[in-house]
């Protein structure tokens, strides 16, 4: 059941998307080819979570595939790596990769969740461009995201942009709905045909998150690790994801910087 929220309640979700929004910038620049591990990075969010009184949204999180919670407080993913890469303290980040940066935070019980894909030093004109449309994609599935619009008119504009391109969009990873739990209804997928699918209703909020490869849209686990999620055919892959609320004059960004939001 998809939960509307007050403009007071938004408001928290605000607050906690700053947080989230600072955590990730933080790890970004804490990045040194050829040095800085994952683990690194990790530790880096968990002090900007630390100084902000939230609580990381991943850490303790069970998932329905495992017994066991997850261990971390963000997901970073490496050039195939799709979502949910572990944090490793022997995985260092080389000239050329590109990394997923996901985390969530929350505040009183509020949450937010974001994520951006960087560049580690120079990389292929390839990885930039896959990065420069993957974020295109996210702000026209945004640009969609108004009272009366549906989640098909989001999922289409993201496919579009991103399928123009000849890259595939991930059928299987979704985005989702998001308040007092990381994860609600409804689920926001990043392909759909115009005009289908439920229908956006002041209130909402959902996090949009196109998740692309560079070459064919499938992916798959590996032996040993049931977290992490791979291109099939062991391609780059890119992934930006955003907050949003659905008001009255439009979408409402709330895990933007202050800098940048409200």
């Amino acid at each position: 059941m998809v939960r509307l929220k007050t403009p007071e309640q938004i408001e928290l979700m605000r607050i906690a998307g700053r947080v989230v929004a600072e955590a990730l910038q933080a790890m970004r620049d804490a990045i040194v080819p050829d040095e800085t591990t994952t683990l690194d990075l990790d530790d880096v969010a968990a002090e900007v979570l630390r100084k902000r009184g939230a609580k990381a949204a991943f850490l303790g999180y069970k998932p329905s595939f495992s017994d066991v919670p997850y261990k971390y407080n963000t997901c970073l993913s490496v050039n195939d790596e799709v979502v949910h890469g572990l944090p490793n303290a022997k995985r260092v980040l080389r000239t050329g990769d590109i990394i997923s940066l996901d985390m969530g935070a929350s505040i009183e019980g509020w949450f937010a969740d974001a994520a951006i894909t960087v560049p580690v030093g120079e990389v292929s004109a390839s990885a930039s461009n896959l990065l420069t449309v993957t974020r295109e994609s996210l702000y026209k599935g945004i640009a969609q995201a108004h009272a009366g619009k549906t989640l098909g008119d989001v999922g289409s504009a993201v496919q579009r942009h991103a399928e123009r391109s000849r890259y595939g969009v991930i059928r299987e990873l979704v985005g989702h709905g998001i308040g007092n739990t990381v994860h609600e209804p409804p689920q926001v997928a990043n392909h759909g045909r115009p005009g289908t699918g439920e229908k956006l209703r002041v209130g909402m909020t959902i996090c949009i998150e196109p998740m692309i490869n560079i070459g064919k849209r499938d992916v798959l686990h590996k032996d040993g690790d049931p977290w992490t999620i791979f291109s099939s055919d062991g391609s780059l892959s890119a992934h930006f994801e955003h907050t949003v609320a659905i008001t009255e004059t439009g979408p409402d960004i709330l895990t933007l910087p202050p800098s940048e939001g409200k």
